[in-house]
C-alpha cells in the first residue's frame, strides 16, 4: 500500500514538471536550433534579394554567385520557406567592393602576395523584431601567392571568400553573435 502511494506521488510530480515545462516553453518567442539560429517562432518565410555588383572592379559572375549562394546557405541553416520578396526575414543589398591589392613586395619591387577582398552592404529586416534590423558592411579576404595564376584560381578564391561572408552575415542576423 505504501509503495502504491509513493508511485502515485512520483507520477504526480512528473506530470506537474511536464505540464510546467510545456507551459513555460509555450511562452517562448524564440526558436533555437542546432545551427545556433534564434528565429522568432512566428517567422515562416525568408527572402534574399539579388545583390547588384556596384564594385569599381567587376567580376561578372559575382552578383549571381553571391545571391544564389546566400540563399543556399540560409536554406541549409534554417527551416523557413524561401520567397522572392517580403519574407518575414529579408535580406537585400549590394556588392560594394572587389579589390586586388599587393600585400608583400619582393626586393625587385614585384608583389609576392596579393589580397583579394570582397565587400557587401547588407540590409536585414526582421518583421517580428525591429531591434534586430540592421544595415552593415561585411568584408572578407583571402591572400594568395603571386606565383598562383589568378585567372585560373579566381573562382576558387571567390568561393572561399563567399563562404566566409555567408557565415558572417548569418551570425550577425539570426545567430545573434
Amino acid at each position: 500500500m505504501k509503495t502504491m502511494i509513493s508511485l502515485k506521488l512520483n507520477q504526480t510530480k512528473i506530470t506537474l514538471v511536464l505540464l510546467l515545462s510545456a507551459y513555460l516553453l509555450s511562452g517562448c518567442k524564440i526558436s533555437y536550433k542546432f545551427t545556433g539560429a534564434s528565429i522568432p517562432l512566428e517567422a515562416k518565410t525568408i527572402s534574399i534579394a539579388y545583390f547588384q555588383n556596384q564594385a569599381p572592379l567587376v567580376n561578372p559572375l559575382l552578383s549571381q554567385n553571391f545571391s544564389e549562394g546566400l540563399r543556399d546557405f540560409f536554406e541549409r541553416q534554417v527551416r523557413l520557406d524561401m520567397v522572392e520578396r517580403g519574407g518575414d526575414l529579408a535580406f537585400e543589398g549590394e556588392i560594394t567592393g572587389y579589390d586586388l591589392k599587393p600585400i608583400s613586395v619582393q626586393a625587385d619591387a614585384r608583389s609576392a602576395m596579393t589580397r583579394l577582398t570582397i565587400t557587401v552592404n547588407v540590409r536585414y529586416t526582421n518583421r517580428f523584431d525591429a531591434e534586430a534590423d540592421f544595415e552593415k558592411s561585411f568584408s572578407q579576404f583571402v591572400e594568395f601567392d603571386d606565383e598562383v595564376n589568378f585567372a585560373s584560381s579566381e573562382q576558387e578564391l571567390v568561393d572561399e571568400i563567399l563562404e566566409l561572408l555567408f557565415d558572417q552575415i548569418f551570425n550577425a542576423s539570426v545567430a545573434n553573435w
